[in-house]
């Protein structure tokens, strides 16, 4: 058993106020293999007290000295980059393949990124007699998912490292490991005492007393758009900055003109990466309603070539889901595809054959879906994918946008100018076309219920600067 009882406050490990541990759980084998401590609010007034100390300096720090900084936190990841790697796997059961590809790359990506626009962004610009200059917003309170947990903290952290800022992280307590690994980072690359630190804990206690404390100066909160809410409610009475990225239902428009089987290929693929769990994943694939018969047997034949396993097995491309939680709810949510009546295609309730633990989903796919039915509706956070078929191009954009939701989108045509057409009518903060990745210099966000402000590239970085007008600054 891995025990990491402490919190990192004031450039320290220390111990919590109050002593109540947590066990971590590997989500392959369902087994115990490391102890968090769960923090209090009394952890989160000494962290932000801490943070707050620092800011008086670090907010005065120059360019040159940030990026130095960032640098260093560069090197130091890339030097533990395999332990980042495994640490993803174990604690959310990425497949080693993806963890190293994707999940642990994320962190160089961003932190990348952030030295490439610090480097030439400038701070200040005159307007006429007026001087406009941009600021750190203070102390952020950053709370982070279990998904893409790693991705998640650096797309936080570097930037409003960069902007100035000092902060408090509270990373998920379901998948808490690479925080930890990452707070080693900080400190071995020498980011200054409070600049940066790290308390451990749920929602309703760590989450809440950050949200609401009024030395924190901007929330950054990532996760379900329930917990956003309750993020954005507790914020409301000291009327800090919130930037949130939420929930999503993501179609992907496969249009007429499309290559049927590489466009239905591709989506299944998407829809399935890191099991499901992605809030842009494109789970809604609308395709034309002569087709669907062809969609169908595309999609069963990609959804075969899923090798669900132990992550660190040799082949396997999806791991278990992250929880009894999450494994119970996914489930719940087939159940109620096939009772509401949608076309099980292939998948279904139930561990894939041959896995008697862990919480391993049998890939799934359902046809014949209309937008009303719960399957279309809700997140189900799990490799679950719903065919809708469609009658018009303008049904299809119609029911795309029939969501409460709004992050992202992808449309697949054989004509770049057509796709582009049916982008621009889709109510998402992303669009995808032809099955372009994303992008770390782009901005990363949502519509509607899946969130407001933005994260990645130079958006993301401005979500963490204050603007300053000051009058009279030039001569008239």
């Amino acid at each position: 058993m891995q025990d990491n009882l402490k919190f990192y406050i004031d450039g320290k490990w220390v111990d919590p106020v109050t002593p109540k541990t947590l066990e971590v759980i590997n989500p392959a084998n369902e087994e115990a293999y490391a102890r968090i401590s769960l923090g209090s609010k009394a952890d989160v007034d000494k962290a932000v007290a801490a943070a707050r100390r620092a800011f008086e300096t670090f907010s005065r720090t120059t360019k040159e000295e940030r990026l130095a900084l960032l640098q260093k936190i560069f090197d130091a990841y890339q030097k533990h980059y395999a332990e980042m790697v495994e640490t993803i796997s174990r604690e959310m059961g990425a497949p080693l393949g993806l963890s190293k590809a994707a999940q642990a790359a994320t962190g160089l990506g961003h932190l990348g990124e952030t030295m490439r626009i610090l480097k030439d962004y400038n701070f200040a610009e005159t307007r006429g007699s007026t001087e406009i200059v941009r600021e750190p917003v203070g102390v952020c309170g950053l709370i982070t998912p279990w998904n893409w947990p790693i991705n998640q903290i650096t797309c936080k952290v570097a930037p409003a490292l960069a902007a100035g800022c000092t902060m408090v992280l509270k990373p998920s307590e379901v998948a808490p490991m690479s925080g930890y690994l990452f707070a080693e980072i900080m400190h071995e690359a020498g980011v200054p005492a409070g600049v940066f630190n790290l308390v451990n804990g749920d929602g309703p206690t760590v989450g809440e007393a950050m949200s609401s404390h009024p030395g924190i100066d901007m929330m950054s909160f990532t996760g379900s758009t329930r917990a956003g809410i309750a993020v954005a409610k507790a914020a409301a009475d000291t009327v800090k900055r919130v930037s949130q990225e939420l929930g999503g239902k993501s179609a992907n428009i496969i249009l007429d003109d499309a290559d049927l089987q590489k466009a239905v290929s591709q989506g299944v693929s998407n829809c399935f990466s890191n099991s499901g769990q992605s809030c842009n994943a494109p789970t809604r694939m609308f395709v034309p309603r002569a087709k669907q018969d062809q969609a169908i047997e595309i999609a069963k034949g990609a959804a075969a070539k899923a090798k669900v396993g132990d992550p660190f097995a040799e082949g396997t491309t999806m791991g278990p889901v992250v929880s009894e939680v999450q494994f119970n709810k996914i489930q719940a949510l087939i159940q109620k595809g096939i009772d509401e009546g949608a076309t099980l295609v292939t998948g279904g309730v139930g561990r894939p054959e041959g896995l008697n633990r862990g919480y391993f989903v049998r890939p799934t796919v359902f046809a014949n879906v209309t937008n009303e039915m719960t399957i279309a509706r809700e997140e189900i956070f799990g490799p679950v994918l719903s065919i809708l078929p469609y009658d018009t191009e303008a049904d299809a954009i119609r029911q795309a946008n029939d969501t409460v939701y709004g992050l992202s989108g992808y449309v697949q045509s054989g004509n770049i100018e057509h796709a582009r057409k049916v982008a621009s009518q889709l109510r998402t903060g992303n669009v995808h076309l032809n099955g372009a990745g994303a992008d770390f210099k782009s901005p990363f966000g949502g519509y509607k219920q899946s969130g407001n402000g933005r994260e990645w590239g130079e958006f993301g970085f401005e979500e963490f600067l204050e603007v300053k007008a000051v009058m009279g600054y030039q001569a008239a």
